[in-house]
């Protein structure tokens, strides 16, 4: 996971901003996503959840309104502004990088699953492409690094990479898969 600083926006802080994207929330909405989703990943915890938008709100990427909910109860609903679409299209967009690839795959799939909607088809692909043309690059490295092991490793470190190398090629495969997905859908869409 990437550090960060002053003013930088969290991966958290991305992933509610693409919730918000799609539709405008509340802190509980955005707590029960992250609990009843693939996004479990991130914290559903109120001391998680609730700095995470204020930091958003005090940067100016979301506002937030107390709107009327059921019976007389109140709650404060988040929408994204101007400024934060396009915070988030900036990252969506930003090209993959090695680090992404060994430290912070979760976060390019969390790119990825929101490029369409933010930043349009052509995003998708792109971005697609980098992790594909960064993928191609970093598995022939590993496995010159299983080539170099000796006799004497442990199979126990050996199986380790071997697993890693498989789930990176896999991983590369998928991307290969969804861009040829795209292609597909472009095709149909021109021949209607």
């Amino acid at each position: 996971m990437r550090t960060v600083k002053a003013g930088q926006t969290s991966s958290l802080g991305f992933a509610l901003l693409g919730l918000l994207q799609q539709t405008p929330s509340s802190g509980y909405d955005l707590r029960k996503v992250f609990s009843a989703t693939a996004m479990t990943t991130y914290s559903d915890s109120p001391g998680a959840i609730y700095p995470a938008l204020r930091r958003l709100q005090q940067q100016g990427l979301i506002s937030g309104s107390v709107e009327s909910g059921a019976g007389m109860r109140r709650r404060r609903i988040f929408r994204l502004t101007r400024r934060g679409l396009a915070e988030l299209r900036k990252w969506i967009t930003r090209p993959v990088d090695r680090s992404d690839v060994i430290r912070s795959l979760h976060e390019v799939m969390l790119r990825f699953a929101y490029s369409e909607p933010a930043a349009g088809a052509a995003a998708s692909i792109r971005l697609l492409a980098s992790l594909e043309k960064e993928l191609r690059s970093y598995i022939p490295l590993l496995h010159r690094q299983m080539d170099s092991l000796d006799r004497a490793t442990p199979a126990s470190r050996r199986l380790a990479l071997e697993s890693g190398i498989r789930g990176y090629e896999s991983l590369l495969h998928w991307a290969m898969h969804a861009r040829r997905t795209y292609r597909q859908s472009k095709r149909k869409v021109s021949a209607s």
